[in-house]
């Protein structure tokens, strides 16, 4: 079993840690997408989801005439701007969708600075980048169940685990790593089985399909699966008879009657303009710990109530709990705060095993200064998926403010700056020696996320000051966590510099038993040879 734990967490460590802090950061991805773009002004109160609804749906009728589908996300306490996507008649594939941001105020489009926002490291920490989706989330479901053993083998083998975590020895080299890799461990052990679990649930019909494929053969039962599971209505054949659509303002009225004002999600129109015309309303995520769909069924010409889908059936239920638990977005602030603080408790978790596996060997090594292959890859490796990563995300941050706005595919260039950025870092670690290059990049992480706050008040009129004055907590909270994980990696390097590691017991026995060096004038006989051989 510890021979599992360590080879389960050590092959895939690198990506499980690159996973768990881009999830981590995840849970506030809504307000990194707002920090992106500072053109679009802090939003005081959540503006009435009806209004703003029937507002976008007035606009999209000159911006997506003709389009079989429109979708409409509405603003909510964590979003300040609206956004819909609409298919595109006759395209097929992802091409056949399109999508902009509107302002709800008044309902037509936004100009704001084209970035991918916090939800690229959403899907960064399941379906990486580069690669096909297919390929990466199977690669990311073959790590999780790495960690899924990594976690169950780390109970089995620390027999002492519980007693471990309330025993922390400071400047004890090995010993002081592996203290801080089980109080991290245990500290959220139920959360961190609960997140790695629900993580292979959410793509389930991925990994194992072979039980839905047998269960639902016909196209009416797989249409009754997908109902059980989204709320995503699919476009049916129109009538080709001309239909004026009902106000949308009245249907999500009795949508608010039944969920609350600002328990919205989405409206979702198909057909607009048909007699066959259809609008569903999507319940938000407030209030209930899964997302199960609930959603209203409205015909469109006439406004009438079709279906209310309350609930689904104890398998969907239990699926949308999970995945629910997974994502964390129906809690509240203090909720994702949890959240973040325990997973990012995780992502130490599997840092502090990856350098553990170093500190542990390097005590082994016939000669330290001169490592074999493998350590010294792994190590290098180390520097740069810990150190680098936190510099990459900074780095990608940095680009959103320094590349011109009207650059071409200018956020896949903050994309591709991330990774350029965390490739120099690999360089780095692999050209320097190995303590120097943790120190060094470990200031470099610090003072490119302490530096932020001051690139954004030269870039922008939405400085640290003028937020804190704004009460705009969503740039403020953002920048003031900057801070704090600047401060944490000050902490990180000055604790490295000092580090001295210390001699096992028997080498030092062994330096004392070694005879000293004769003096350079005195010559070396053969039994002097021999003595020193010995």
């Amino acid at each position: 079993m510890s021979d599992l734990h360590i080879w389960a967490g050590l092959l895939v460590g690198w990506l499980l840690y690159a996973m768990f802090l881009t999830g981590t950061v995840s849970y506030f991805k809504d307000e990194i997408s707002q920090w992106m773009r500072p053109e679009l002004a802090h939003q005081a109160e959540v503006p009435d989801p009806a209004l703003v609804a029937a507002r976008i749906a007035g606009e999209l009728q000159t911006v997506a005439a003709g389009s079989p589908q429109w979708s409409i996300g509405l603003p909510d306490a964590r979003n300040n701007t609206a956004g819909a996507f609409w298919r595109t008649p006759g395209v097929e594939g992802r091409r056949a969708f399109q999508s902009a941001t509107f302002d709800p105020a008044t309902g037509h489009k936004v100009a704001a600075r084209d970035t991918g926002g916090g939800e690229f490291f959403y899907r960064f920490h399941f379906q990486f980048h580069y690669m096909p989706v297919l390929w990466a989330r199977w690669l990311a479901g073959f790590c999780a169940m790495f960690m899924l053993v990594a976690i169950v083998s780390g109970v089995i083998t620390h027999k002492k685990i519980f007693i471990d975590f309330f025993t922390f020895r400071w400047g004890k080299g090995q010993r002081s790593w592996l203290d801080a890799h089980n109080a991290l461990s245990v500290f959220g052990l139920p959360f961190h089985a609960m997140i790695t679990y629900t993580g292979l649930v959410t793509l389930m019909s991925l990994y194992m399909p072979w039980g839905e494929q047998a269960a639902f053969k016909t196209p009416a039962e797989r249409q009754q699966l997908r109902a059980e599971t989204s709320a995503f209505v699919q476009p049916g054949k129109p009538s080709g008879q001309a239909a004026t659509l009902a106000p949308i303002e009245d249907m999500v009225r009795q949508a608010q009657a039944r969920w609350g004002r600002d328990n919205i999600n989405r409206v979702t129109i198909t057909h607009p303009g048909d007699a066959s015309a259809r609008v569903s309303i999507t319940r938000g995520d407030e209030g209930r710990a899964s997302v199960s769909p609930q959603f209203l069924l409205f015909e469109g010409p006439t406004g009438r109530l079709l279906q209310a889908k309350d609930s689904v059936g104890p398998a969907a239920e239990t699926r949308g709990v999970m995945y629910a638990l997974h994502l964390g977005r129906f809690g509240d602030t203090v909720t994702r705060w949890l959240y973040f603080l325990v997973s990012l408790a995780g992502t130490a978790m599997v840092g502090t095993g990856l350098v553990l596996w170093t500190v542990k060997r390097r005590a082994k090594l016939p000669d330290p200064e001169r490592p074999y292959f493998g350590f010294r890859l792994v190590e290098r490796l180390n520097i740069a998926a810990i150190a680098g990563l936190s510099i990459a995300m900074a780095g990608m941050l940095w680009a959103n403010r320094l590349l011109p706005l009207g650059l071409a595919q200018r956020a896949e260039w903050e994309v591709h700056a991330f990774f350029i950025v965390w490739g120099a870092t690999l360089a780095w670690a692999l050209l320097r020696p190995a303590r120097r290059a943790w120190i060094e990049l470990l200031w470099t992480g610090a003072a490119a996320l302490a530096l932020l706050p001051v690139l954004n008040a030269l870039t922008t009129d939405r400085g640290l000051l003028a937020s804190l004055r704004a009460g705009d907590w969503i740039f403020a909270g953002l920048e003031l966590t900057l801070l704090a994980l600047a401060a944490l990696h000050v902490a990180l390097a000055i604790r490295t510099a000092r580090h001295k590691p210390k001699l096992r017991p028997q080498r030092q026995a062994a330096a004392a038993r070694r005879p000293a060096a004769p003096p350079p004038d005195e010559p070396v006989g053969e039994p002097a040879l021999q003595e020193a051989a010995r």
